[in-house]
């Protein structure tokens, strides 16, 4: 029914408008991605590529690491020499990376996607990096006036951030909160149920992004405040795993106590049991903060909470 939807629009708009020229428009867009580039392999990106893999798709990637692209080659994965090359190789492209700067430099840099924007092969851009919703807009724009080879659609951009950790990137069950046209997204849902198992369209270009701001935000200020009541207790005498029981059967229960708890001994396979590698680090957190504190400036939102979680993240 939602791909019947999608058409009966798409119809209605040639209708009104005429053919669907400088549009991104699934009617002229290839009916299935065979090769997807992957571009960023760090702890989440590395499992992300590796989940297209498993699933069939001819991934090609990139990252500045040397030696983790030779282990990619060594796994029977085509590796490339700059985010160009990927994009040329690719019907899809996919950025997973660590700033908004980053994600700039892969687009527009020397040796960027975007550098031959008149002659692009791959139709449809995902960015997976946590970025400001602004940086995610100014892309979506610099991808709609570029141009497909041979074709007179344009290709298509969405913002794709994701939320459940190096676990649930591992184990293909992330939630990717993604936003952009409602078309490319539907293209793009098969690429995301590869990697993710709660897909969630968020409207327009940017609020993918803007999505996963408020949702760090929250987690942020919910295991400061986990963690805090953690140390309270076991300083008043009360155990960390009674303390557990107690708050994941009552109203404290959240993600940060019965998911990823932050006490070491409470729960196998999380950062915390692991003398805390391989989660989320701090700097990271930081950066996801001061991306709240910006947006909510731009907006003119007050927000206290993000400011005192700011403070003692960095």
């Amino acid at each position: 029914m939602a791909v019947y939807r999608l058409r009966l629009l798409l119809s209605l708009n040639r209708g009104i408008h005429g053919l669907c020229t400088r549009k991104f428009c699934s009617s002229t867009a290839p009916s299935q991605i065979k090769r997807v580039g992957f571009i960023g392999l760090g702890n989440m990106g590395s499992r992300m590529a590796d989940n297209l893999f498993k699933a069939g798709y001819n991934v090609v990637v990139h990252d500045i690491n040397h030696d983790v692209m030779r282990a990619f080659s060594e796994k029977g994965f085509l590796v490339k020499n700059s985010p160009l090359e990927v994009a040329e190789e690719s019907d899809a492209v996919i950025t997973m990376l660590p700033s908004s700067a980053h994600v700039m430099d892969v687009y527009t840099g020397p040796k960027g996607i975007l550098n031959h924007a008149d002659q692009l092969r791959s139709w449809l851009f995902i960015d997976s990096s946590t970025i400001d919703p602004q940086t995610s807009r100014k892309l979506s724009a610099a991808v709609a006036t570029s141009s497909l080879k041979g074709g007179s659609s344009t290709p298509a951009m969405l913002d794709a951030p994701v939320s459940g950790g190096i676990v649930s990137a591992e184990n293909g069950t992330l939630t990717f909160m993604v936003g952009g046209s409602e078309e490319a997204y539907m293209s793009a849902r098969p690429l995301f149920l590869s990697m993710g198992k709660n897909i969630i369209h968020c409207g327009g270009p940017g609020n993918g992004s803007a999505a996963k701001i408020c949702n760090n935000l929250a987690m942020a200020v919910s295991m400061l405040g986990v963690s805090e009541a953690y140390s309270l207790g076991q300083s008043l005498g009360i155990g960390a795993t009674t303390l557990t029981e107690i708050f994941n059967s009552s109203s404290a229960r959240c993600w940060s106590s019965d998911t990823y708890n932050p006490v070491p001994g409470v729960m196998n396979g999380v950062p915390a049991s692991r003398n805390y590698d391989g989660g989320f680090a701090t700097k990271l957190m930081a950066k996801d903060l001061n991306l709240a504190a910006t947006s909510a400036k731009e907006v003119g939102a007050t927000s206290p909470m993000t400011s005192s979680a700011l403070q003692i993240t960095l």
